[in-house]
């Protein structure tokens, strides 16, 4: 049984559910920021899964790296998986522009998140889910 990390529930919105992965975008709208996380309980490594799911892990990846290239015309797609304080294997796929409130270190640990504002959030989730159905 899949169960979400209590920090990744706290911190993401679903977007949606891929083959693979459950589809989050965190809640900080300094960044258009999703998070990958396979739907396999106790995996905290990419090598822990099998080969049919690392590579349909990759898969997803890109088409969330294009989804935001789309989106977001970013100067650099940063992609990441940590785990450092949240041990559940999950993916950072992060559109980044130059100048951006993080540029040009990473996002995680730069500042406190700014939350989206309701209006916002919805907006987002729409306009990603519209472009990853396409």
């Amino acid at each position: 049984m899949f169960t979400l990390h209590p920090r990744l529930a706290a911190d993401t919105v679903e977007v949606s559910r891929l083959p693979l992965c459950t589809l989050r975008l965190m809640n900080d709208a300094r960044f258009p920021w999703l998070i990958l996380v396979p739907m396999r309980e106790g995996i905290t490594e990419i090598h822990a899964l099998d080969a049919a799911e690392r590579t349909q892990l990759m898969d997803e990846i890109v088409r969330c790296s294009q989804a935001l290239e789309s989106l977001c015309k970013p100067d650099k797609i940063n992609v990441g998986a940590l785990g450092n304080l949240v041990p559940q294997l999950h993916v950072h796929v992060v559109a980044r522009r130059i100048g951006d409130a993080a540029w040009p270190g990473p996002v995680w640990g730069s500042g406190a998140a700014v939350g989206y504002e309701e209006e916002a959030m919805a907006g987002w989730l729409a306009k990603i889910r519209a472009v990853l159905a396409d």
